[in-house]
């Protein structure tokens, strides 16, 4: 006695073969060409590091800094910024859970603490870059070259090209290279997180019948929250 096998049906176009919207399938492609570009700045950051091993300043040393006070506080503005980020990205999954229960007030709710927080990060940010571009007070001396010979100069905060910090200027480079990236990606979500809350506040998802663009953003911005922490770990850390 014989059996009919059926024989398995391949994709016939027309929809997504992974059962997911298109949007959020090429959000994933984006965040992870995204996640390439930024693997490859921790990677020259680790072989820099690593050839100038000597004379590579340690971070604990240079971020001591807190606003209101001349306590020497390693890295604490630093920690305080991570858990500000980190406390937004739980914000983010509140209103991604409020839109499957198409809970528009909650929504607009944990999406105006998000961008609170994105604020509150990009501030910091802004403040930690003008303390590491002005520098201490005392400075540190270094040997430049004028005019056919050396002479020893102070050098306070960091420049793209001398610092204080440190005798060679990758330190400072990668500082602004790194973080300022990373700066220009957290502005970018709370340009999009303030967009979304206003179409949410309108009603425009209650009209749509659907959230799925709170999904998409809160991909975003949870990547965004996880590349801080390599960043944090890899530069300021080790």
């Amino acid at each position: 006695m014989s059996h009919a096998v059926a024989k398995p049906q391949g994709w016939g176009g027309g929809t997504s073969p992974l059962g997911t919207s298109h949007g959020k399938l090429f959000m994933w492609f984006f965040l992870i060409s995204d996640a390439l570009t930024f693997s490859a700045l921790l990677v020259a950051l680790g072989f820099f590091r690593h050839k100038y091993a000597e004379v590579w300043p340690t971070s604990t040393d240079v971020f001591t800094h807190f606003p209101f006070t001349h306590a020497h506080l390693p890295l604490i503005y630093v920690g305080w910024m991570t858990f500000a980020l980190i406390l937004s990205s739980v914000t983010m999954v509140l209103a991604v859970e409020a839109g499957h229960r198409k809970d528009q007030k909650s929504v607009v709710l944990w999406m105006g603490l998000t961008i609170v927080g994105g604020f509150i990060f990009l501030g910091s940010q802004v403040w930690e870059w003008w303390i590491f571009i002005e520098g201490s007070p005392q400075g540190a001396m270094r040997w430049q070259w004028i005019n056919g010979q050396w002479v020893e100069q102070v050098f306070h905060g960091a420049n793209l090209k001398y610092n204080e910090y440190s005798i060679t200027p990758h330190y400072a480079n990668f500082f602004f290279c790194v973080t300022g990236f990373h700066g220009f990606h957290v502005f970018s979500g709370v340009v999009i997180n303030i967009i979304t809350f206003i179409m949410a506040y309108m009603g425009v998802f209650e009209r749509r019948g659907h959230y799925e663009f709170i999904e998409k953003v809160g991909l975003y911005w949870h990547f965004v929250d996880l590349v801080w922490v390599f960043v944090f770990t890899f530069f300021y850390l080790l």
